[in-house]
């Protein structure tokens, strides 16, 4: 092959991949008052690591909306009021089906849970979890959803003092 044809596959081929931005998803940060402390709600990725219910935007969708829309799928949160302010976001690397890694930016959502549902699409899929935001901070592999998870409990202390 011709060198100069290797340069300009590497120059308009190779390099644009390389610098694309990562793709973005949403995550429903699933909450809940529990006795005297806040709770928040994982799930199995297919992977069997635990996340947050996550996925991509939907079209016509708000962000927030999505993020519910995926507590529902991939949770059963039957019913649940998402914040539409993004909490924080995390960044992550996930595995196409076709076996490429994408770099995702993804942007989480606070919902608070009110009704969890006994049957929902993803339930043979995921399993979940209720646990206190510290132990889920150490559950879940992504540091800066770890960092989130951790501070969440702080800023929504209200929760607490509202239902405690």
């Amino acid at each position: 092959m011709p060198t100069s044809f290797l340069r300009q596959l590497w120059r308009e081929g190779v390099v644009p991949l390389l610098k694309r931005p990562p793709a973005e998803q949403v995550a429903a940060l699933c909450y809940r008052m529990a006795d005297d402390h806040l709770e928040v709600l994982l799930v199995t990725s297919s992977e069997g690591r635990w996340i947050l219910p996550k996925g991509w935007p939907i079209d016509g969708l708000h962000h927030h909306q999505a993020a519910l829309t995926e507590a529902w799928e991939e949770a059963g949160v039957k019913t649940g009021i998402a914040d539409s302010d993004v909490f924080g976001t995390y960044s992550a690397k996930k595995t196409m089906k076709n076996g490429v890694v994408q770099e995702c930016q993804t942007m989480v959502y606070p919902v608070r849970v009110m009704e969890l549902a006994k049957s929902y699409p993803e339930k043979n899929k995921r399993e979940r979890i209720w646990v206190p935001f510290e132990n889920a901070a150490q559950m879940v592999r992504e540091p800066d959803l770890a960092a989130i998870l951790r501070r969440f409990p702080a800023s929504h202390a209200r929760d607490t003092q509202a239902t405690g």
